[in-house]
């Protein structure tokens, strides 16, 4: 008797054993060597050239300017470089945070205008709008909000964009019931090709307000911006598991019909085990407690949350590992109290790429609700075959936009964000522009669109069959700004 308890006593030893390497050491062993491969060392920007979030478009310029901060300087030294630029005939772009990825804010040889130092602020709390410089990212206005118990009404998912920037692509968020950032602008100040500043609203000058928001920086320099704040909140977090087939259902369920919900969004599972086959739907519904301020909020697990995303990056063991970390987390978060400013200010560090020797890109398709979960099947078989490693895929709801003259969102749409890890090749850049153009097809077989501030791997001819306003865009750059002063590699492209 003695003998087989203590065979028990081993079995149970060593069973335990092996489970805790399962659950604990292996997990840990994936996770230090992905945060020793992403200690490498990069490779600093040289002087006289500017790039930009893609890392793939390093370009020689005349120069950098940094913008003063002060806007009575400010105004005279944006005047005096388009003076400067008109007679050595020079061309300008525009940069802010530079998270666009085909050369918006980069021409060849031009003048850059880095517009971030201008970032001043003020709230004027009766009529609940905030007046802010283009160059202020969006963190600073958050930050500055909290003080006031307000938030942002609109903006994309990470905080350290800059509000022209964030403009000048239209980007939109995962708000609830919400068009893109457009609809939370109530007017700007934009200076033009001949040193003139002119007020835009949807009012004065109505058709540069609609060319300007989601116009790339090809109309002028937005300056002074007036948005829409709303009120700060206490959200609690909820997190279901959905058929990706049935997503549009569960999604007028859990969010559309419940009108406490302010954000929402969905997440595709990409593990080769599952592909595609399982989806979780996670909002945040307002909870009747006082919001905490932004500062009592702020967390110290940037690193390890970065660590996670990245030890998915060509690594299926990986993919499951942060899928099943989530799905675990998803159920003990909603014990939590987020504020909204919270939530919104999340910062790119969360998934920053520290390995010089890749690049992770972005991609977005806008699908109509109706055609959503035929997009998803058809482009399974073709993610599956690309040599191009995919790291995510997020859901988003987005309502008609009617203001921006180049709009993505022209009945309701779910964008679905893509984000691709893509080693810095000629071979693996010639293949990601085909399995761009595979999945370009895909939605437009399903009526869609897809989102321009990426690769310009589109044609120009392809592009127009989801633009097909770009002609008339064109002609009224034309129109604006003749010499073509405000000029970039994405015009180059498209124009």
């Amino acid at each position: 008797m003695p003998l087989i308890f203590n065979r028990y006593k081993k079995y149970i030893l060593w069973s335990t054993l092996i489970v805790l390497c399962v659950l604990i050491l292996i997990p840990a062993i994936h996770l230090l060597r992905t945060k020793l491969n992403q200690q490498l060392p990069q490779v600093p920007l040289a002087a006289g050239y500017s790039n930009d979030a893609s890392q793939l478009n390093l370009t020689k310029v005349y120069k950098v300017v940094d913008i003063p901060a002060e806007p009575e300087a400010m105004r005279a030294q944006i005047r005096a470089l388009l003076s400067e630029a008109k007679a050595k005939h020079l061309k300008v772009s525009i940069a802010g945070a530079q998270h666009s990825m085909g050369g918006h804010s980069i021409y060849p040889d031009g003048i850059v205008l880095n517009m971030l130092p201008y970032k001043q602020m003020q709230f004027d709390p009766q009529s609940n709008i905030l007046s802010i410089g283009s160059g202020a990212l969006w963190q600073d206005a958050i930050a500055y909000l909290d003080g006031y118990g307000k938030s942002i009404a609109v903006m994309q998912s990470f905080s350290n964009f800059s509000i022209g920037g964030s403009m000048s692509v239209n980007g939109h968020g995962w708000q609830k019931n919400s068009p893109p950032l457009s609809s939370s602008v109530i007017s700007f100040t934009l200076m033009n090709a001949q040193g003139e500043i002119l007020n835009c609203s949807r009012t004065e000058n109505p058709e540069l307000f609609k060319l300007a928001l989601g116009g790339y920086g090809l109309f002028g320099v937005i300056l002074d911006v007036k948005l829409k704040v709303v009120d700060n909140a206490a959200l609690n977090f909820h997190s279901v598991a959905v058929d990706p087939a049935d997503f549009v259902a569960q999604y007028q369920r859990y969010v559309t019909d419940n009108p406490k919900v302010q954000f929402a969004y969905g997440r595709l599972r990409i593990s080769n085990k599952h592909f595609l086959e399982q989806a979780s739907l996670n909002y945040f519904e307002q909870s009747p407690e006082k919001p905490a301020s932004l500062d009592a909020q702020r967390n110290s697990n940037t690193e390890l949350k970065r660590i996670v995303f990245r030890g998915s990056a060509d690594s299926e063991y990986g993919k499951r590992l942060r899928w099943d970390l989530e799905s675990s987390l998803n159920k003990v978060i909603p014990l939590s109290v987020f504020s909204r400013n919270e939530i919104l200010d999340e910062h790119a560090s969360l998934i920053e790429n520290k390995d010089p020797n890749s690049t992770d890109l972005l991609h977005e398709y806008f699908i109509p609700e109706q055609n959503l979960s035929s997009f998803i099947k058809q482009i399974k078989p073709i993610l599956q075959a690309s040599k191009i490693d995919l790291l995510n895929i997020t859901l988003r709801e987005v309502k008609p936009d009617h203001d921006a003259f180049m709009n993505y969102a022209r009945e309701p749409v779910f964008g679905l964000v893509f984000l691709f890890n893509q080693q810095k090749n000629p071979a693996q850049e010639q293949e990601m522009q085909r399995l761009t153009n595979q999945l370009f097809e895909v939605a437009i077989q399903n009526k869609g669109t897809f989102y321009l501030p990426y690769r310009l791997h589109i044609s120009r001819e392809n592009m127009r069959l989801a633009y097909p306003q770009a002609d008339q865009f064109f002609q009224l750059k034309q129109k604006y700004d003749p010499s073509e002063i405000f000029n970039n590699q994405f015009y180059l492209h498209y124009r």
